[in-house]
């Protein structure tokens, strides 16, 4: 949370301003319990504690009570507690304990301050040994027979989040630094083949380009020159199975990170449509690795999905495993062709 505070004073023509930051620091322990059924029968109140962490200047400590921290329970429940561990004077911190599914499913159980509205705000401790937990965090009998324990061991990971304020003044400069344009200067080492050390041929069609920049952007050119079975020595290359106007394109992305002009891509003569390119790069785009510049053409496809363009582009999401454009594909299929192209 950021407050500004602006002072308009009468009697003076300058401004000052300020701002109050308040965030957390945050920090995390993974605490393992094993020899629980031992552990058991100590007697309510009594507790067995990690280590202690350091989060935001203060020590902290998880205690873990097997028979509960309540007499009146008679054991019905384990209790879970975060414990502040050092000296320290109204600490104001979020916690999250998490009790960890051990089947390898994921559902794990989360008590958790980070991810819901404060209605009180943080919580706040006073003094050593002040305590945020669950005195009924899990019924004992429901616990020892789920998937939470495995082998005889518990396993919790535990988050603390100290509330820190920090006073922000005016800065006493104004550098005005411009926008990245490392896109603009590769695509002009491209565009200029200055220092170009692979040839692609692509149909009829000949493209140069650096073998360092296409592996650092595609795990397959990556594996093809440095590989374990990869050549570096390699200078000529000879693709198969994709048009000339396409690998411009994704070389175009490679070097700026950007789509490109695709009539400029595919000049005046074509007869390609934006659509058919773009269902063209994707697959491309799948096939070297090329992430980013598939989702940048799935949320292309998916604003031209049209009567004539439906079906090669349903069948494409499918191929490409583009879930959300396969989506919007059938939603049009159902409102538009009576689910003509329904799988």
């Amino acid at each position: 949370m950021i407050v500004d505070y602006e002072d308009r004073g009468g009697g003076d023509d300058s401004d000052s301003c300020s701002k109050s930051i308040n965030e957390t620091v945050n920090g995390s322990h993974h605490f393992t319990i094993r020899g629980y059924s031992l552990a058991k029968g100590m007697g309510p109140g009594k507790y067995i504690t990690s280590d202690t962490f350091t989060v935001g200047g203060y020590d902290w400590a998880v205690y873990f009570y097997p028979d509960g921290k309540n007499i009146e329970d008679s054991s019905t429940y384990v209790s879970v507690f975060i414990a502040l561990a050092s000296e320290g004077t109204d600490v104001r911190a979020l916690f999250e304990l998490t009790l960890l599914d051990q089947s390898g499913k994921g559902k794990h159980k989360v008590h958790s301050h980070f991810d819901r509205a404060l209605e009180s705000g943080p919580y706040s401790l006073k003094y050593r040994g002040s305590m945020w937990g669950y005195k009924r965090f899990f019924r004992r009998s429901v616990l020892e027979t789920s998937d939470y324990l495995k082998d005889d061991c518990l396993s919790m990971h535990c988050t603390v989040g100290v509330v820190r304020t920090r006073v922000e003044g005016p800065k006493d400069y104004s550098v005005s630094v411009p926008p990245s344009d490392m896109g603009q200067s590769l695509k002009y080492v491209l565009d200029a083949e200055l220092g170009c050390d692979i040839d692609f041929r692509v149909g009829e069609e000949t493209f140069k380009a650096h073998k360092l920049i296409l592996a650092a952007r595609s795990p397959v050119f990556r594996s093809q020159f440095f590989g374990l079975v990869g050549n570096p020595n390699s200078d000529k290359v000879e693709l198969e199975d994709i048009e000339p106007s396409i690998f411009k394109a994704m070389l175009h992305f490679i070097y700026s990170d950007e789509l490109p002009d695709l009539l400029e891509i595919a000049g005046s003569t074509s007869t390609c449509t934006s659509t058919i390119m773009m269902q063209h790069i994707l697959a491309a785009a799948d096939r070297f690795g090329l992430d980013r510049l598939k989702q940048l053409c799935e949320a292309k496809l998916c604003e031209e999905v049209n009567v004539e363009t439906v079906a090669t582009t349903l069948s494409l999401s499918e191929q490409h495993q583009c879930l959300q454009l396969k989506a919007i594909c059938l939603k049009f299929a159902a409102t538009n062709l009576g689910g003509a192209c329904s799988p």
